[in-house]
């Protein structure tokens, strides 16, 4: 059960950062829909920003201090954390970055991280780490985010049988959860299916934007493993791309077929950071469209580190017909290669690839996503 001693080892990290007093503000910040007047107009103003939220001009019901929150959304509390920024000001709009934990993972998963909030009180960034569905009732498993294919185990290629299933199910352990009665296909299914993720970023994106002050037009996302999967979902998705400037997945890659490029008409960014050493979710080589396999006890197949980026690429107009070349990141840590190398500056689509297994090493990628994300503001 790999899946599950990976889940362990995250868990354990987290634990272990909280100890130390990593992170996360306290509970003391906690709200609910409906016990939180909502935010009433202001005098605020955001100069040199085009699009503030309407956070920025309320004066009640506002999120000014880190902590831990609750959401309800179609009548299930969400649980989220929020890191506001040291210089963070209520009438002055700062960029946002939503980060998606991975498969068991929590909301210190990102924020309990020392590297990743002080780059963000840095560099002024709002960070909301919500937390994904699956632990509680009925499911009683590990929160998890939901996307193509992971709920229903269909891939995106279609076929019968193991030929049009995310995984070879004779050879990987059965991880449906209660939720999923009626809609899983197979034992291929391993997220929840109590709500639409995808639906539920959306309000919870609102909802932050309406309690801070937010530059609309600078709204992130990033998530590692079951979470970076899941970023690609809000970037492809037409619900959810319109809301996000750029994105960044860590070792999270789409499940075989879908390969969808972005999901709106404009640019949107995206930066792929994934482990060489991988066994759980392999890119596979350089110039490898194939779809890839897991390696680490289970059959999960993914659409490989080429075949997304290339993808990706060709819907930005980028010209995929020749290989990918590389780009100077400034990092030691790995090699990065586009397909966008005409592109003025940081390209807008980068495949970044490291001598490593499947962990976020948030020492290097985090700064470098950023970086990313700082490149491509409006």
């Amino acid at each position: 059960m790999l899946r599950y001693l990976i889940t362990g080892l995250l868990v354990s990290i987290v634990a272990l950062l909280l100890s130390c007093g990593g992170g996360g503000g306290s509970d003391t910040g906690s709200e609910s829909t409906g016990s939180v007047p909502p935010p009433s107009p202001g005098d605020g103003t955001s100069p040199g920003v085009n699009n503030p939220s309407a956070g920025c001009s309320a004066n009640t019901g506002l999120l000014t201090e880190s902590g831990a929150y609750m959401f309800q959304f179609n009548n299930i509390e969400r649980a989220y954390r929020v890191h506001v920024p040291e210089n963070y000001e209520s009438t002055s709009a700062s960029p946002l970055v939503m980060l998606f934990h991975g498969w068991g993972g929590g909301q210190n998963e990102f924020v309990g991280n020392a590297t990743v909030t002080s780059e963000a009180d840095q560099q002024g960034f709002i960070l909301v780490a919500p937390v994904g569905l699956g632990s509680d009732e009925p499911d009683n498993s590990f929160n998890s985010w939901t996307f193509s294919g992971s709920a229903d185990g269909l891939d995106g290629d279609g076929g019968n049988g193991i030929e049009g299933a995310i995984c070879d199910f004779n050879n990987t352990p059965d991880y449906r959860y209660a939720s999923c009665d009626g809609i899983a296909e197979n034992s291929c299914s391993w997220t929840q299916c109590q709500q639409d993720d995808v639906a539920f970023t959306a309000a919870l994106v609102e909802h932050v934007g309406n309690r801070m002050c937010v530059d609309a037009d600078n709204v992130f996302a990033s998530g590692g493993s079951n979470g970076g999967m899941f970023t690609w979902e809000l970037g492809q998705n037409p619900l959810t791309a319109p809301l996000f400037r750029a994105i960044a997945p860590i070792i999270g890659l789409p499940h075989r077929g879908y390969l969808n490029g972005k999901g709106k008409n404009e640019d949107m960014p995206a930066l792929l950071i994934t482990g060489l050493n991988d066994s759980t979710v392999p890119p596979g080589g350089w110039e490898d469209d194939n779809f890839t396999t897991t390696s680490n006890g289970e059959s999960f197949y993914y659409t490989s580190a080429t075949g997304i980026t290339q993808s990706w690429a060709e819907s930005h107009g980028c010209d995929v017909t020749n290989n990918a070349v590389v780009f100077d990141a400034n990092t030691s840590e790995g090699e990065c290669r586009t397909y966008c190398s005409s592109d003025t500056g940081w390209p807008r689509v980068l495949d970044c690839r490291s001598d490593m297994g499947h962990t976020y090493q948030f020492s290097w990628t985090w700064p470098l996503i950023l970086k990313f994300f700082n490149a491509h503001s409006l």
